[in-house]
């Protein structure tokens, strides 16, 4: 008895000296250079929050945290908007459900850089789809957002939707598989309609679901950079400006380590204030069907 209590610890263990040591280690460490006034190199001096105080008065990383947050709000909402049509559609589907259940998720098995230029050179106005209907003979057809500094950021964000869309589906999907179909007959037997029965009765009973789905675009969302890299380089001028990107610029072409673990610290605290709820809420899920059963 005592083994088999073990043997998951054990398993676990190889797992928890990776995080303590290479990510809690690591979040330290950087923390430690966010106090220190290095440059090219890390130093071991003590200047207290100077960088923060510089980094929070740069136009630069105050423009990547607006547009940080625009795409994420957007992309979230709109993930799982889709995500969750898609996964309905999906369930009450007779026919060719394996077909496009497949088509809908291997874009997220496509490398992000990989789509976002597919994407880029969808969105290129002299080469894309922009050039292509034009040649038609619709001249008047415009599609130039990429270069548009005021929409540029849609670009990234119906790319990245494209991508991530098919996978809340399949999340989504499996946890309207996991609904007792009883509730569907007693449904039908007292004649409720169909969209009261998902927003009363089914989507509480997915909370968890939800939350794991909800999670995942927040993660995305938070960690964008391959894609803005691919299609826009952050460009026009500062348009699709994202932190992840600041970070990577200030790290490796500007060789300011100091500013760029600020701005990692700063980041790293804001995600976890924003996915903090949502893993409460999967928790409190998850025990509330335990209880249950």
């Amino acid at each position: 008895m005592k083994t088999r209590t073990a043997a998951p610890w054990v398993a676990l263990l190889p797992m928890a000296v990776v995080v303590l040591v290479v990510y809690a280690g690591g979040f330290l460490w950087t923390t430690r250079v966010s106090l220190s006034s290095s440059a090219s190199l890390p130093v071991a001096d003590f200047v207290g929050f100077a960088q923060y105080a510089r980094l929070f008065t740069t136009e630069r990383w105050l423009a990547s945290l607006r547009h940080g947050a625009q795409f994420t709000l957007l992309f979230v909402v709109l993930g799982m908007l889709i995500g969750v049509l898609l996964a309905i559609a999906m369930d009450r589907l007779l026919r060719g459900e394996v077909l496009l259940r497949a088509v809908f998720v291997y874009p997220y098995a496509l490398s992000f850089v990989a789509a976002g230029l597919i994407w880029q050179w969808m969105f290129n106005p002299t080469l894309g789809l922009q050039a292509a209907i034009r040649a038609l003979g619709f001249a008047d057809f415009r599609l130039d957002w990429i270069v548009d500094p005021h929409r540029a950021l849609y670009t990234i964000l119906i790319a990245t939707l494209w991508q991530s869309a098919g996978i809340v589906m399949a999340i989504v999907l499996s946890g309207l598989r996991s609904i007792d179909p009883t509730v569907w007959h007693a449904a039908r037997v007292d004649g409720i309609p169909t969209w009261r029965v998902y927003l009363q009765v089914v989507f509480p009973m997915l909370a968890g679901t939800f939350s794991t789905a909800g999670i995942l675009l927040l993660t995305i969302a938070i960690k964008l950079f391959d894609p803005v890299v691919a299609m826009t380089q952050g460009g026009p001028g500062l348009a699709t400006e994202v932190p992840t990107k600041f970070i990577m610029e200030h790290l490796f072409v500007r060789a300011n380590v100091g500013l760029a673990s600020a701005a990692a610290v700063s980041l790293t605290v804001l995600a976890v204030a924003v996915l903090w709820p949502l893993v409460w809420i999967r928790r409190r899920a998850v025990r509330a069907g335990e209880g249950a059963a």
